[in-house]
């Protein structure tokens, strides 16, 4: 493999923490360049971090969990964690896109107000999953 391939390949976790970064955003109806605002950077280099085309680095995703409003750690969620055994859980692939019918099943399901509700929806969705495979 060519140096300039290594390089032009983004890392599977950038891209992870890249669509996390564009689900959240979608999901309060923020758009790239009221974060990047709100950041003090251009909206291309927002483009750039959600598609993990750049890394963002530990400083600048505190801020961007700050103006999106999560935890740090909601970035990596999804992830396996690196010394811990498989659960067995279903996972998603390191690198996955996040599609937009994902993107608005995630907005409509943040605006399920009954935590009862969302959790039977997570397990009626983890039923049909498993006899759907």
């Amino acid at each position: 493999m060519h140096l300039s391939a290594l390089i032009d390949t983004a890392n599977p976790v950038d891209i992870h923490v890249g669509a996390m970064i564009r689900m959240r955003r979608k999901m309060l109806g923020v758009s790239q360049d009221q974060l990047a605002h709100g950041l003090a950077i251009s909206f291309q280099q927002v483009q750039k971090y959600e598609r993990g085309d750049n890394r963002v680095s530990a400083s600048r995703l505190y801020e961007i969990a700050r103006q999106l409003s999560v935890r740090t750690s909601y970035f990596f969620d999804g992830l396996p964690e690196p010394d811990c055994e498989d659960e067995g859980l279903p996972r998603p692939q390191l690198g996955e896109r996040v599609g937009p019918e994902e993107l608005s099943l995630l907005a409509a399901f943040g605006k399920i107000p009954s935590d009862r509700m969302r959790a039977e929806l997570v397990a009626l969705v983890r039923s049909i999953s498993t006899t759907a495979s």
